[in-house]
């Protein structure tokens, strides 16, 4: 099936998503992106340029843009105080919708953004690209073999000083809101549990360059008795994580370590003498589906899969509203001080 898609959002993020189109043959050979749409239209002819869109309409108002090149679907890279404005008008048009996270600036904007693709019969779908990644995807099939035994803990740690510039250093909660999500999110797909609660304290140290906080930490309970902790900064020079954050999985039988790139290890106990038990590697399992792996381009398989099968895509709106009622529950315990239960 062939698609037509406009993009709105012009910005450094936009390339990611066309990079990938023009690097997977089988999305570049169901995609023609038709129309670009950003409010500085020179940042759409740019990127048009850039990846060879010459005969993609340039229109700042994307209401006119949609009408004008009646598109099958729309990709939504646009800053989050825009999105719900820009999915709402793609859903009257008829059009399914691919966005970046976080799916919402709250949960009540979610909650209408589900309401709005349901009554339209289309799909909205977030990128979470970073739970399409091999790591995670490794973890998730682990945990799913018994090989740990029963979860009892996931830790993990991101730490990275990134100068970005621009919007995100004024943003509020600006760590949790849209960079945390994606840790939130992969956690949550991992180890196949439902967030419960959180208890979380954010802070913004004297040296950041960040407006607002962008230092977390967060103590999440999820069903059957498992401990989710994210300690993160924004703000932490001189040693950084991957951005896929550092883990450890901690199991009734043993330990899953991952660097958050390519070093895995893996032990489970051996016998049942000594202060300390003597230990045995364990392989780490491969994902399931290779396909799979590829971050934006797997999003973008599973987006455009998932409406020629008619069922929904794994990074449905209805299913990561959970992930975005993680951060907002840990943003509402941050403010309040107290432990926060997390609901949709």
């Amino acid at each position: 099936m062939q698609f037509r898609a406009v993009l709105a959002g012009c910005g450094a993020m936009s390339r990611g998503w066309l990079k990938a189109i023009a690097e997977t043959p089988s999305l570049r050979d169901r995609i023609t992106v038709v129309g670009l749409n950003d409010i500085d239209p020179a940042a759409a002819h740019r990127l048009a340029t850039e990846f060879g869109l010459t005969h993609a309409a340039v229109e700042p108002d994307l209401d006119a843009l949609l009408s004008g090149t009646r598109p099958d679907l729309v990709f939504d890279v646009v800053i989050p105080k825009a999105r719900h404005d820009v999915v709402a008008t793609a859903l009257r048009h008829g059009c399914h919708v691919l966005s970046e996270k976080p799916m919402a600036t709250s949960l009540e904007e979610g909650r209408d953004l589900i309401e709005e693709a349901r009554a339209a019969g289309k799909v909205h779908a977030i990128v979470q690209n970073r739970r399409f990644n091999q790591g995670v995807r490794r973890i998730h099939e682990t945990l799913r073999s018994g090989a740990l035994g029963t979860l009892n803990a996931i830790h993990c740690d991101f730490f990275v000083g990134a100068h970005f510039g621009g919007f995100r250093e004024q943003m509020e909660h600006v760590l949790l809101v849209d960079m945390a999500i994606h840790t939130l999110d992969a956690a949550r797909f991992m180890s196949g549990k439902t967030p419960l609660a959180v208890y979380c304290h954010e802070s913004n140290p004297k040296s950041s360059w960040y407006a607002q906080d962008s230092v977390a930490n967060a103590i999440f309970e999820f069903s059957d008795d498992v401990i989710f902790t994210y300690r993160g900064s924004w703000s932490a020079e001189g040693a950084n994580t991957s951005w896929d954050s550092n883990w450890r999985i901690v199991g009734s039988k043993g330990t899953l370590l991952w660097d958050g790139e390519n070093a895995f290890s893996a032990n489970v106990v051996a016998g049942n003498e000594g202060f300390f038990r003597p230990l045995e590697a364990i392989e780490v399992s491969q994902p399931a589906d290779a396909a799979q792996v590829h971050g934006h381009a797997s999003v973008l398989l599973d987006f455009l899969d998932s409406i020629e099968a008619g069922r929904p895509p794994e990074t449905v709106t209805t299913d990561n509203i959970n992930s975005l009622a993680m951060v907002f529950a840990a943003i509402e315990s941050a403010r309040t001080r107290q432990r926060v239960t997390i609901s949709v």
